[in-house]
């Protein structure tokens, strides 16, 4: 019964209405689609793309978030990501933004290329700031961030360090030419060995300085992501228990669930008491059961897409300043504090 209505439409393609042509067409795209034959549901969406009149606004974006999920399945990821982007310029309500923001997510994710998969759930918390689903992909996303960028920043580090050295050693040999470290003369001045010793010493020195600056700012940069991760599973959690006297059968099970993989996580931190119920109060000082109800029930905003561009925030640092900032000025004068009471875990 299932598999005849889906393929009802192969029946019905002498119409001579066009629209209803281009609709049956859709749906041949359609299942293709659900058969995982990607590149067939790609050339459906693609052919109904050029015949689409300009007026059939709701077809035409459809059929254009079909041929960005095809080219994501094919490997196409820069194509489908103008599409995406496309889509979201164009988008006139709450809803249209929406679809299209989970869209980029599935793409970015997809390329797992995670500083474009947290801006993508940033702007979808900023337009649905009670959806608890997606604070907790963010706080899975700045956990993998982490060691990614903690790494990264090694490199660079490591490449500046070969350089800072070299700069070191040449700066106790102002006067030396191209090969002069190679070629001693047979007979040294007196003192020059004391001389070349305390130079040696110096540039270790240096260099350990180098070496410690570097293993600092990694550990802070796995902190700062760890915290980030943290606050957005505390939010999750917080939302979760609220919504969960509503809930009922597999829901409820699936919030349950969630709930205790989310403590499983905060132990990984190692963070103290005190600090995870300052971090509680900051994420959810704005958590009150009139404001999630009415976010709930909420009507799709058709506002345009300039107005809606405000709705959502413009970069990572303004997400970040605006959720985050209250815990990181908590704790700065405490930084030293802070480091030590806090585990960074592998």
């Amino acid at each position: 019964m299932g598999r005849r209505l889906w393929q009802w439409f192969y029946e019905e393609t002498g119409s001579s209405d066009d629209v209803e042509a281009l609709t049956v067409q859709k749906f041949k795209g359609d299942l293709a689609y659900r058969r995982q034959e990607y590149q067939k549901a790609l050339q459906e969406y693609s052919s109904i793309s050029e015949k689409l009149p300009s007026t059939n606004f709701a077809m035409k974006r459809d059929v254009q978030e079909g041929q960005a999920r095809c080219l994501v399945h094919l490997g196409r990821h820069k194509e489908a990501l103008e599409i995406a982007t496309n889509l979201e310029n164009k988008a006139t309500n709450t809803d249209h933004l929406t679809t299209v923001l989970y869209l980029q997510f599935t793409i970015c994710s997809s390329l797992q290329n995670l500083e474009k998969t947290i801006f993508c759930l940033q702007k979808l918390i900023s337009l649905h700031p009670f959806n608890p689903w997606n604070w907790g992909r963010l706080g899975e996303a700045y956990l993998n961030l982490g060691p990614v960028l903690s790494a990264s920043l090694a490199s660079s580090q490591k490449e500046n360090s070969f350089t800072s050295s070299d700069t070191a050693i040449k700066s106790s040999f102002p006067h030396s030419g191209k090969d002069c470290l190679l070629c001693f003369p047979e007979t040294l001045p007196e003192g020059s060995v004391e001389v070349s010793s305390g130079n040696k010493q110096r540039n270790e020195k240096a260099l350990k300085n180098i070496q410690n600056r570097m293993t600092e700012e990694r550990a802070a940069v796995l902190l700062e992501t760890q915290m980030k991760a943290c606050a957005s599973f505390i939010r999750t959690r917080l939302l979760l228990q609220l919504a969960q006297c509503q809930q009922t059968s597999f829901a409820l099970e699936r919030n349950l669930k969630t709930q205790q993989e989310i403590e499983d996580k905060m132990k990984r931190f190692s963070f103290k008491e005190d600090t995870l119920l300052l971090i509680a109060e900051v994420m959810g000082e704005d958590i009150v059961p009139e404001k999630i109800r009415d976010e709930v029930h909420t009507e799709v905003k058709c506002v345009g897409p300039a107005a809606l561009t405000a709705l959502v925030i413009g970069s990572s640092k303004e997400f970040e300043d605006k959720w985050f900032r209250k815990i990181k000025d908590h704790f700065c004068p405490f930084e030293n504090q802070f480091h030590t009471e806090i585990q960074i875990l592998p």
